[in-house]
Formats: structure tokens, sequence, C-alpha cells
């Protein structure tokens, strides 16, 4: 049992020490009897929980093995353990011994290097005729070697020029290549000398000379052969491969001798030649000739000079980047990346073309073709991103700057504007002047609705600008619509104008305009139309999303709905002046005996009212309102204009007679206008006064409660001059009564719309207008 717990507590340490090392660690700092002490505790703790059955007592034996087997694996751990570590310090101190041994060599061998060096100073100065004469064995080798064309050299440049001539170009370009290193590789020995003579370089490079302007032929050659890239490339693609080989083959070598000159600070003449780049430089300037020779007209020669010049330049444009992908990128190096760069080329260039025809000026829709190619047809299906292309935009900076654009947009919105401005004074001028004819208004044959062509013409115009800026985007088409709002508004307050100017013309001698009803009723309906064609313009352009600068679109709904309203009742002002002796004629002497005051009236009515069906029904329903409510307005008026005065037997009369002629009065309104409801009429205010002149005396008050309950509007002077009428109450009574009813009065505000009339009814003033 204690070979168990010394098992137990050994196996429990090693499991609390986590690794091997640390296990050596452990027990090397643990003091003996404290680690008995700790095992016998966690022996017997175990053990308790091992044996907590009688039935657990057979099973000691296996127990006893399982903590065997487990001891010798712990035992060979450690002893695997501590072999180890004992081989890993075995090899560190071998290779400590080993390097103390090399440093020691490494420290001798330095020693004698240094013995060696001291000698080294008197060496180099005896050497002096060895170098001397290695240099002057270098410069014979070099010129044996180069003999053939020292030699030759006239020969080689004729060769070379003719080959040139011939179109040998590679043939051409080895000979010059042979011919420049000759020449290079004698100036470098000569170079090489520590003593330097200027004039064995002058004589050397004046026998080489024509080697440069052989150069310079074979540049010039290269130019002209990329200057016709796009066509050559069509018939001859290996005239071009040659040109770009020879332009690779110069670019290593400018890149050797640069390499060169850093080494040794020799660099041959004429290099770097840059070839590479004069390629692109080439390549670039015959595409600004194609952009900039595409122009074919100008303003003066025809209207459509930009639209024709752009569509050109994108067809041209369109198929010669179709046979750069399909022919020139197979032959130029992938380094060149010829396809992008052709795009960045003909980009930059067309960008600095369309610069200079902004900044030359543009003129009305000249604005929106440059407007939409810019920002459709270029980036578009049309251009770089036809299917033949694809061109990624994103490698490229904006076609025009974005702040020109802005300013494009801006003054193709001032031009508009001021064209706006222009089109409608001469719109309402030329209304004026129709007004004044003596002719009636247009109409249609089909239509009995009087009208003129100004406000369709008007929307149309809007339309087709809506439209415009439609193709180029949809930010510029909200600016337009706006501003076509807010035109059209401000055409509202100048067609005001002309109307109050007509009106007071008109009034001052109403001989002069014999048509004048009928041009009210055509500028009623047209201020309908303008409402309504505003409405469906909204429908079709307004972005749903948007709420910002709405309030144009309702100022000018209010513009063009309050001037309907104020034009329509200037019809109804010229009627009620002929109205007005049949109307100063009522609840007179001579009106309780004759019934012609009101017979004249509705008659009066009916010959303007046989005009107004000229009227679109919207504007004829608001014109019968309002009639019915200046009828209405001018009768109470008259009622309680102190103009008569008789007893209650006498009032009953004139009760009934009211109630009469306010009946007659409503059944003309009901056959002039038989579709508009007379549930809701101002009329049923005239028999509700007429009542209360045969009132009992004793409720009096209580039905002017009532009254004043339902109209809050009504006064104490409208009712003290409403029982004028009825002399054989006295004034005094009277006004009592009516105070104790108005104390009585609760403050509210009347439901009943037709309260507006009372408010309308003073007599500050005896004119009603």
């Amino acid at each position: 049992m204690k070979k168990f717990i010394k098992k137990k507590v050994l196996r429990t340490k090693v499991k609390n020490t986590g690794n091997d090392s640390d296990l050596v660690d452990y027990i090397s700092k643990m003091d003996l009897s404290q680690l008995e002490t700790e095992a016998k505790l966690a022996a017997i703790k175990d053990v308790k929980n091992m044996l907590q059955r009688p039935g657990q007592l057979e099973k000691v034996d296996q127990y006893k093995h399982r903590v065997g087997r487990k001891k010798a694996s712990l035992e060979a751990m450690l002893k695997t353990q501590f072999q180890s570590q004992l081989d890993g310090v075995r090899e560190g101190l071998k290779q400590l011994e080993g390097s103390v041994s090399e440093i020691k060599e490494v420290d001798e061998k330095l020693k004698s290097v240094n013995f060696l060096l001291t000698d080294v100073p008197k060496i180099y100065e005896s050497l002096e005729r060895v170098r001397d004469e290695n240099g002057k064995h270098s410069q014979y080798a070099t010129a044996i070697e180069n003999l053939k064309h020292i030699f030759t050299v006239q020969a080689s440049v004729t060769k070379t020029q003719q080959w040139i001539e011939e179109d040998k170009l590679l043939h051409a370009h080895q000979c010059l290549s042979d011919l420049e290193n000759s020449r290079d590789d004698l100036l470098f020995e000569l170079h090489k000398l520590p003593k330097q003579y200027a004039h064995d370089k002058i004589t050397l490079k004046r026998y080489f000379e024509k080697v440069e302007i052989v150069s310079q032929q074979m540049e010039r050659k290269i130019r002209l052969i990329l200057n016709r890239t796009l066509a050559t490339v069509r018939k001859e693609p290996t005239v071009i491969v040659t040109a770009l080989r020879i332009i690779e083959r110069e670019e290593k070598a400018d890149q050797f001798a640069l390499q060169q000159q850093k080494n040794t600070g020799f660099l041959p003449p004429g290099r770097p030649k840059q070839w590479r780049k004069m390629a692109l430089d080439v390549l670039n300037e015959a595409v600004t000739e194609r952009i900039e020779g595409s122009k074919l007209e100008e303003r003066a020669d025809n209207k459509m000079w930009l639209v024709r010049d752009l569509e050109i330049t994108r067809q041209f444009i369109l198929e010669d980047l179709r046979v750069v992908k399909s022919l020139c990128v197979p032959c130029f190096p992938p380094h060149y990346d010829i396809m992008n760069e052709y795009v960045r080329m003909y980009h930059t260039m067309l960008s600095k073309y369309l610069e200079e025809i902004i900044q030359s000026g543009l003129e009305g829709n000249e604005y929106v073709s440059l407007l939409s190619w810019v920002m459709n047809t270029y980036p578009g299906v049309e251009l770089m991103s036809h299917p033949d292309l694809k061109v990624d935009l994103s490698i490229i900076s904006p076609l025009i700057r974005p702040e020109l654009l802005a300013e494009l947009e801006q003054q193709y919105l001032k031009n508009m504007e001021r064209n706006y401005e222009e089109w409608m004074n001469k719109t309402v001028a030329t209304e004026k002047q129709d007004w004044l004819n003596d002719s009636l208004p247009e109409h249609d044959d089909t239509e009995k609705y009087y009208h003129t062509s100004a406000p369709v013409i008007i929307f149309q115009m809007i339309n087709q600008h809506l439209q415009v800026t439609n193709t180029i985007h949809s930010e510029l088409t909200f600016h337009t619509l706006v501003m076509s709002i807010q035109q059209v508004t401000k055409y509202g307050g100048k067609y005001q104008q002309a109307i109050l100017e007509l009106k007071e013309k008109h009034f001052k001698d109403r001989s002069q305009m014999p048509f004048f009803t009928q041009h009210i009723i055509t500028i009623v309906n047209n201020c309908q139309q303008i409402i309504e064609l505003a409405q469906q313009m909204k429908q079709l352009y307004w972005p749903k999303s948007r709420t910002e600068r709405y309030e144009e679109f309702e100022k000018l709904l209010r513009t063009y709905q309050l001037l309907r309203d104020e034009v329509a009742f200037i019809l109804l002002e010229e009627a009620f002046l002929d109205l007005e002796v049949h109307f100063n004629e009522l609840f007179t002497v001579k009106w309780l005996t004759t019934a012609i005051s009101v017979d004249t009236i509705c008659v009066t009515l009916a010959d303007y009212f046989h005009d107004y069906n000229h009227l679109r029904d919207m504007n004829f329903e608001y014109v019968i309102n309002k009639a019915q409510q200046l009828v209405t307005k001018r009768y109470i008026r008259a009622m309680l204009s102190k103009r008569i005065s008789k007893p209650r037997s006498e009032c009953e009369i004139i009760s009934k007679k009211v109630i009469k002629e306010a009946r007659q009065i409503k059944t003309f309104f009901s056959k002039i206008a038989p579709n508009i409801s007379d549930t809701d009429t101002p009329i049923d205010l005239i028999p509700m006064l007429a009542n209360l002149l045969i009132s009992d005396i004793e409720m009096l008050v209580l039905d002017l409660h009532t009254l004043l309950g339902n109209y809050p509007s009504l006064t104490e002077d409208h009712l003290v001059r409403l029982f004028y009428i009825r002399h054989d109450i006295k004034g005094n009574d009277v006004k009592e009564k009516v105070q104790d009813a108005m104390k009585s009065k609760k403050s509210k505000v009347s439901t009943d719309k037709q309260d507006m009339i009372f408010k309308e009814i003073v007599f500050a003033n005896d004119r009603l207008w």
C-alpha cells in the first residue's frame, strides 16, 4: 500500500508540473520530508475515493497493477529527461570548445594578413610599368578587335543608309549597332587612361561622326512608321513589329550604358536615346493630329456643326480603338500596355479639344449636345463601353473637369431662363394684342370652351427641355424642372399685371372692347389649364423621393389658383355693375308693388351666363357659386339699408315677398346650373332673415340666440338695421334684445361657410365693391 501511495503522489505531481523539464526542476527544489507528507495525504484521499464500498476491495490487485505500470512509465520518462538534459549540456560544451579554437585560428590568420599588407604599397609602385603595358595591350586588343569596322566605317555607313532606304531595318540596325559598339569601345579605352587627351577623343568622334547621322536617319524612319501605325498595322503588321524590335534593342543598350556610367563614369555619345519615349510621343502626336483634323465645319457653315463634329469624332475613335485592340495589342510588347496607353492618349487629347471648344463659346442647344455626348455617349455603349472595347474608365480622369461641367450646366440653365423670359414676354404682349382685337377668342369646333394656345405651348416647350436634359442626367433635369416652374410662376405675375391693365382700361370705357367678357373667360380657362398641365408635368418628371424645392411647385399652383379666382371675380364685377341700379331699387316703396327688379336681375344674369357657358366645367361651377354669394350679399345688404319701415302687418307681406324672390333666385340658378347642388346655397340666408321680420316679440331673444349661434359673424348693427323695417318695435327695445342675445352668445367659430357673407357686409362705405 505504501508503494501504491508513493506512485500515486508522484503521478499527481507529474500532472501538476506540466512537462518533463518542469518536473525535474520541481523535484530538485522540493524538500523530501514535505514530499513524503504530501504524498501520504494525497494517497489516503485517493484510497478513500477508490475503496468506499466493500466490493471494491476485490479490485485492489488491479489497482496495484495499474499503478505499477504508471510508475514504470514515469520512471522511464524521468530517466529519458535526465539523459536528454545531460546530452544537451555535453553537446553545448563541445560546441563552445570548437568556437574557442576557431576564434584563435581566425585571430592568427588576421595577424598574418596584416603583416603581409605592409609590403603592398612598395609592390604597387614597382608594378607601375606593368600597368602601363597592360593599358597599351588592352587598347591594342580593342583596336585589333574593331579593325574591321575601323577600316570600313565609310562603307558600313553607306551600306546602312542604303538598307534604311530599302526598309531593311533589321540589317541596317545590326550594322549601326556594330559601328556604335566599335566607337564606344575605343572611347571607353581612352576614358580608362589616367592621362586623357581631348584631342584623341575629338579625332575619334570625328572619324565616327557619320554614325550619328545614320542613327538619326534610323530614328526618322521609325518615327515615320510609328506615325502611320493604325494604317500600317492593318496591311503590314511586320513593319510595326520590326520597328518595335529595334526600339527594344536600343532600350537595352540604354540600360547597359547607364549602368556602365554608374560603374565607370563613362557614357557613350548619344546615350540614352530613349526611343521608347520617342515612340509614345510619336503615337501621341498622331492621335492629336487625328482629333484636330476631324473638324470639318464651323458654326457659320452649319448650325449643327457640333453634333456632326462629335459624331465624326465618336466614329473614328471607336474604329481606331478597335484596330488597337485587335491588331496593335499582338504587335506591341506587353509592357507597353498599348490598349490602355491609346485610351489615355485619345482621352487626354479629346479632353483638351473639348475644352478649347468650350472656351471658344457655345450657343443654344450646343450646350445640350456637348453635355449629352460627354456624359452619356462617350462613356456609354456607343463608344467606350462598346462590346468591342469595354474600356475600364476608372483608369482615366473625367473627360471634362467636374467644375467645368457644372459651369456648363449653369450656363445652359441661364440661357434657358433667358429664352423663357423672352418668349413669355412676347406671349404676354401677343395676348394683350389679341384682347384689343375686335374678334372672339380661339375655340375648337368640337369644344365650346374659349382658350388660347399659350398654356399648351408653354408646357410643350418645358417638356422639350426636360426631354433633352433627361438625355444628360437626372440632376440636371430636376434643376431644369424647378427653373421652368419658377419661370411659369413669373409668367403668372406678368399675366396678372396685363389683366389688371385690361380691366382698368375696360371699366373706364366699356364700349371700347365689345368682347371683353369673352377674353376674360378665356383667361380664366387658361389659368385652370395651366394648373392641370403643371400637375401632369409633376407626375411625369418630379422625382417621388425628392421633397426639396417642392414649395416652388406649390407656389405655381397657388399663383394660378388665385389668379383664376381674381379673374373670375372680374367677370362677375362686370355683370354686377349692370345690376347696381336694380339692387338699389330693392326694399324701396317701388319694390313693394312690383317684381321688376328681381326679374331684371335674373334676366341680366341669364344673359351673362349664356357667355359663361364657354367656361370650363370647374370654372363655371366656381363662378356660379361666387355669383350666388354676391347676389345673396347684395340682396341682404339692400335688406339692411334702412330704405323702408313698416308695421308688423305689412312686414308679413314683405317677408312673403322676400321668401318668394329668394325662391325665384334659387330656381334661376338651378336652371342655369342644373348639375350644381343647391342644398348648401347662400340664398337660403335670405328667407331666414325674412322670417325674423314676423317673429313674435316675446320669442325674439330665443330666435336671435339660435341665429347668432349658427352665424356668429352677425353683428348688432346688422340686426338693428334688419328690425328697422318693423317700426312697431322701438329702436331701444331692439337694441336691448339684441344686446341680451349677444351677451348670451357663446364665442365659437362657425362651421357654416356661408357665415363669411355677414363678415363682408359692412356699412362704413355704401359701395359693395
